[in-house]
């Protein structure tokens, strides 16, 4: 079992990474390249603007290529509640935008030519335990009415024609969403973004961050110092660096994946070819892949990643992929790995400007597609061609008693082992 994600380690290798001293000055310093700041990148360069990215590790090193792989619909929240919390109007801008994220990830895609194992397969919520249909019945109904008239429910009768599995009670079928490979995605893009002409400087940590006026900042690296007349924060969670406002709003989780030796054949598993996510709190997601593996992850533990870290999970994801498909229970595991998702108190993105900075940031375990098309919705906001935000907020308010460590992840996990227990 390698300790390294299945997408970098499948990936190609990227070719466009800027070499030699770092400019002196930038229409734009980009912070962090992952999905949001590649993209942002691509489009800020194709406007004929100077735009440089600066990375603390390789590009697509971090959440970008250490997810599962869904490229999906639907919010990270369960849309009945988001109705309830924040009214019908505001939760069906949010739908759309997830809608709109996918619909942008497909055509960039086929703009750019990335083979990257595209498909557009849907999305199925299973329910773990019969209570659980109810939620998803009120979903059902809230979407079907509101905003998306194509979703479907199915009973417990049912759900065996989509995965192949006695642990299931019904499901619930998002058609619009979709899976690819997340490492040969990650590199096309980034190769696209260098050959529309951003400066991608790999290795590149930025150790301070200097307002002068307005938008303009010094950035500072240890390679030398950028005079940039405006700053886009994309780094994820925000953990490392000087970026203290940010750290305290976005709170690091770890999740954790493996990914089997090929199948002979996964359809026998997922009859439906649907990326597949179980109600429960600390629940898994899974599908499969073009090379006919079965991709499995979830909250094993509430914990950060590390190799140790890693292993632990993977020996529980093991387990909870052989209690859901017990006919994978001597599957050989080839690839376990871990990554920090970037949560807010919200569960929601927040994306706009703070002291000169703009940012998008804290995707909450839904960023594949909402990273890619908030990059391009920034670069819009930055070169002034647009000022549509659908997560501008009034306010982003820090969590209390945070302060950049998550001290509290073992007790948040053990409140919802028991939220699983008794629902």
């Amino acid at each position: 079992m390698k300790l390294e994600s299945f997408w970098q380690a499948t990936a190609p290798v990227f070719t466009g990474a800027a070499t030699g001293d770092l400019p002196a000055t930038a229409d734009v310093v980009v912070i962090g390249g992952g999905f949001t700041g590649i993209s942002a990148a691509r489009a800020l360069a194709r406007s004929g603007l100077n735009v440089v990215v600066l990375e603390a590790a390789g590009v697509m090193s971090q959440a970008s290529a250490r997810n599962g792989g869904h490229c999906n619909t639907g919010v990270s929240q369960n849309f009945a509640s988001l109705v309830a919390s924040r009214g019908e109007q505001q939760a069906n801008r949010y739908y759309r935008a997830f809608a709109s994220a996918v619909d942008y990830v497909q055509s960039v895609i086929e703009e750019e030519r990335i083979d990257c194992d595209f498909l557009r397969c849907g999305k199925i919520k299973l329910a773990s335990k019969p209570g659980h249909f109810a939620g998803l019945k009120a979903t059902y109904e809230a979407l079907r009415r509101s905003v998306d008239p194509d979703v479907e429910l199915i009973g417990a009768d049912e759900v065996k024609r989509e995965v192949n599995s006695d642990a299931f009670h019904g499901g619930l079928i998002q058609k619009r969403g979709g899976q690819m490979h997340m490492g040969k995605f990650g590199i096309g893009l980034a190769q696209a973004a260098a050959n529309s002409g951003a400066a991608i400087f790999e290795h590149t940590p930025v150790t301070s961050l200097t307002r002068v006026k307005g938008h303009q900042h010094r950035v500072g690296t240890a390679k030398g110092e950028i005079l940039a007349d405006k700053v886009l924060m994309a780094t994820g969670c925000s953990n490392v660096g000087p970026f203290e406002w940010f750290q305290r709003r976005i709170i690091p989780v770890g999740s954790f994946i493996v990914v089997t030796e090929p199948l002979s054949n996964p359809r026998e598993l997922l009859p439906g070819n649907r990326t597949c996510v179980t109600s429960m709190n600390i629940g898994n997601y899974f599908r499969t892949t073009a090379d006919n593996r079965l991709v499995f992850g979830g909250r094993a533990r509430f914990a950060v990643s590390s190799p140790t870290s890693d292993a632990r999970s993977g020996k529980i994801l093991q387990a909870g992929m052989s209690k859901i498909f017990p006919s994978l229970a001597d599957a050989r595991i080839d690839y376990c790995w871990g990554g920090l998702v970037d949560m807010t108190a919200d569960r929601l993105p927040h994306a706009g400007e703070h002291e000169g900075i703009f940012y998008s940031l804290g995707y909450s375990g839904h960023g594949t597609q909402m990273s890619v098309w908030m990059g391009r919705v920034m670069a819009d906001l930055i070169a002034e061609k647009s000022v549509d935000n659908p997560w501008q907020r009034e306010s982003w308010p820090a969590v209390p008693g945070y302060f950049g460590k998550p001290w509290f992840l073992p007790v948040a996990g053990l409140y919802y082992k028991t939220l699983d227990r008794i629902s």
